[in-house]
């Protein structure tokens, strides 16, 4: 256990400062800070899994989910302007997404991690990006889930806005979405560096 506390530790920085960080709103609405954060609890998963395996990242992740889940109820119990800073739809949505596009980063690696060192990492965080920005956002915002919490109005999230101000009108969850996923794949490619050497300096100091 305490190998993988490096880890945990980290996973669970990333996943507490980026639930604070989404609560400041920038680049004229379309970003949080959060979005900047949350993309490194995927760089995580993946040295750990290339270090210590599969296994031990997926208790990791696991640290994650439960450190998130905590940060959603007590946001819950924080009222902001517009009602509690985390709903319903938000802590399903971002429970959701964590663990499903971990988990699958997880086997996506897995099965790679034969390969040239790069594409693990690469394809893994790819594919768990997209299917973290897809459940999140659509779970949190999207009118066809208004049944989760039917008490919640998002019509604001569903308002036809033109994307970043000047382009073709979508609804304002997509273009956050859609901004959002731009930040996780500009992270993610950055993240291959740290990645190789963190997994570099990790193996050397074990051996």
């Amino acid at each position: 256990m305490t190998r993988l506390l490096p880890g945990v530790l980290a996973m669970a920085a990333i996943v507490v400062a980026s639930n604070i960080g989404v609560q400041y709103i920038i680049a004229d609405g379309w970003l949080t800070y959060g979005a900047f954060t949350y993309p490194l609890a995927f760089l995580v998963n993946d040295v750990m899994n290339r270090v210590y395996g599969t296994d031990a990242a997926r208790k990791v992740v696991f640290a994650g989910f439960v450190t998130g889940v905590i940060c959603s109820l007590i946001g819950s119990q924080i009222m902001g302007e517009f009602g509690p800073l985390v709903t319903l739809r938000i802590a399903i949505a971002s429970g959701s997404a964590f663990l499903i596009a971990h988990l699958i980063d997880l086997v996506i690696f897995n099965r790679l991690r034969d390969q040239a060192w790069w594409r693990a990492p690469l394809a893994s965080t790819l594919v768990g990006s997209t299917i973290d920005t897809a459940i999140f956002f659509s779970l949190a915002f999207a009118a066809a889930f208004t049944f989760i919490e039917p008490a919640n109005d998002v019509s604001w999230a569903n308002e036809a806005l033109p994307l970043f101000g000047f382009g073709p009108e979508l609804p304002y969850w997509v273009g956050l979405a859609i901004a959002d996923y731009g930040v996780k794949l500009m992270i993610g490619l950055a993240a291959l560096v740290p990645f190789r050497v963190l997994v570099h300096k990790t193996i050397t100091k074990s051996a």
